[in-house]
């Protein structure tokens, strides 16, 4: 199926490494141009230089300010934006106010902040789309509840009601929540090495047999941010290999 992102222009937040990396390639692949951001700057210049097609700026979302700045010197760049990822996480799990508030700024509020600043770009696109990444534990009470999972399950709200709002302008919004994801470097993998127990917990939730891979959360987040995908926005898409076991509504 050809996706029709041929010369769109894709913003994303985080994407050096696991999802976010993998959401750079996809949309590359697909002949889109990418711009990102990362707060680390040699994981920056090794993802330029392996994927053809993105350019990198080093940043903090927690900063708001610099945020809306890049989105606008992003747009300049690639003269317009069709579709933004707001895949940033800060992985605050443990039930800290220190993580409550890390989660409400990195989490909830860099989405917020991308969306807003990157509406009035979309609004002039022809194929205007917003992708928010939530998780399975913004769905569902797990090991992650407290911060990491609230400000997941906001995203979702935050979301929908966006998309409602955004409607009748041309733009869509949607969100994927994907489930245990595996990767080099990623939670998953240091919690096999550090968690035994959490891991293995975890591990024997998966009904296919194992966790995803960065590549399939990102197809599905590429579709949805396509021309093909046109009529879909307030969608919420889980993407976890029937981890989760709730009736979606």
């Amino acid at each position: 199926m050809d996706l029709q992102l041929h010369g769109s222009r894709v913003l994303v937040t985080g994407g050096t490494r696991g999802i976010g990396r993998a959401i750079v390639e996809t949309f590359t692949g697909e002949g889109a141009a990418v711009e990102f951001v990362a707060r680390d700057a040699a994981e920056i210049e090794e993802t330029e230089k392996a994927v053809p097609g993105s350019r990198g700026t080093q940043l903090d979302v927690r900063d708001g300010p610099a945020l809306t700045a890049w989105v606008e010197a992003a747009a300049g760049r690639l003269g317009g934006v069709d579709a933004v990822v707001a895949n940033v996480s800060a992985l605050a799990v443990p039930d800290t106010e220190e993580n409550w508030y890390t989660s409400f700024e990195v989490d909830l509020m860099h989405t917020v902040r991308l969306s807003q600043a990157a509406l009035p770009h979309l609004e002039a696109s022809a194929n205007g789309s917003i992708v928010a990444i939530s998780s399975v534990s913004g769905r569902e009470a797990d090991f992650a509840s407290g911060p990491y999972g609230t400000m997941k399950t906001a995203i979702v709200g935050y979301i929908a009601g966006l998309a409602l709002q955004l409607a009748g302008r041309g733009v869509r919004a949607n969100v994927v929540s994907p489930g245990n994801t595996y990767f080099e470097g990623g939670f998953w993998q240091t919690a096999e090495r550090d968690l035994p127990d959490l891991y293995t917990m975890a591990f024997g939730l998966n009904p296919t047999g194992r966790m995803g891979t960065p590549e399939e959360m990102a197809r599905a987040v590429v579709f949805l941010s396509s021309p093909v995908s046109s009529f879909t926005t307030g969608t919420h898409l889980v993407v976890d290999g029937a981890l989760t076991r709730g009736v979606q509504l």
